[in-house]
């Protein structure tokens, strides 16, 4: 008899999205395409990766490229001073395993 293994717990990721144009993306009019401050969650940083652009496809958005920043752990063992409002945001993500796109910040030519 195979012995079952323990589910791997879920963790929130920090990822930034870049996205280019795509008809009816919401972005503004004028944008060459954004960048999304996206907290994801996934039992490792490459799940919490195909999660977030699955959806943002679905959102009708044109993922390009996605960068990685690690968990809250992570970063803070890095040296970074994460805010309480980030925490309640990926504790959120946690909490509804899900994506939550944080910020959007459209680029210009």
């Amino acid at each position: 008899m195979a012995e079952e293994k323990a589910p791997r717990p879920q963790r929130v990721f920090t990822l930034l999205v870049e996205v280019g144009r795509c008809a009816g993306d919401g972005l503004p009019e004028n944008a060459t395409g954004a960048g999304l401050l996206c907290y994801a969650t996934g039992v490792d940083e490459a799940e919490a990766v195909r999660e977030t652009v699955a959806l943002l496809k679905a959102a009708e958005m044109a993922p390009l490229d996605v960068t990685g920043y690690g968990t809250l752990e992570e970063r803070q063992a890095a040296g970074e001073d994460v805010g309480a409002e980030e925490v309640a945001l990926m504790d959120r993500a946690l909490a509804e395993n899900s994506v939550v796109v944080a910020q959007v910040t459209p680029f210009f030519d």
